[in-house]
């Protein structure tokens, strides 16, 4: 299969990868921020969202990202942040040799979760 081929999209895409660590701080409807924390091993597969945007903002590590749609890399520290965009698929990696926390807020819109495979 090529990487552009999709799965179909889940409301909850918590089984489908691990973390060390996963909090949800706040829900709304069509708004919701989370926190999770990825050891040096882990990441986020590549996805987008129909919908809604990612925010990522870094609280301890290092964050790489990685988008399609145009192709781009993205590098956060502590205090930074991005936006990918609805639609845009991303990858979420571990930058450095400690775990990575990060807060991402997600909406406005109604949520799902679209894995690429």
């Amino acid at each position: 299969m090529s990487s552009t081929q999709r799965l179909q999209p889940v409301k909850d895409a918590s089984h489908l990868y691990e973390v060390e660590r996963r909090a949800r701080h706040a829900e709304r409807p069509g708004f919701r921020i989370s926190e999770l924390q990825l050891s040096p091993t882990q990441k986020v597969p590549w996805h987008y969202h129909t919908n809604i945007s990612d925010t990522f903002y870094v609280l301890e590590g290092q964050m790489r990202l990685f988008l399609q749609n145009p192709k781009e890399e993205v590098q956060l520290g502590p205090g930074e942040s991005f936006v990918a965009t609805a639609k845009r698929p991303h990858l979420v990696t571990n930058a450095g040799t400690t775990s990575l926390t990060f807060l991402i807020m997600q909406g406005i819109g109604v949520y799902d979760y679209v894995p690429l495979v």
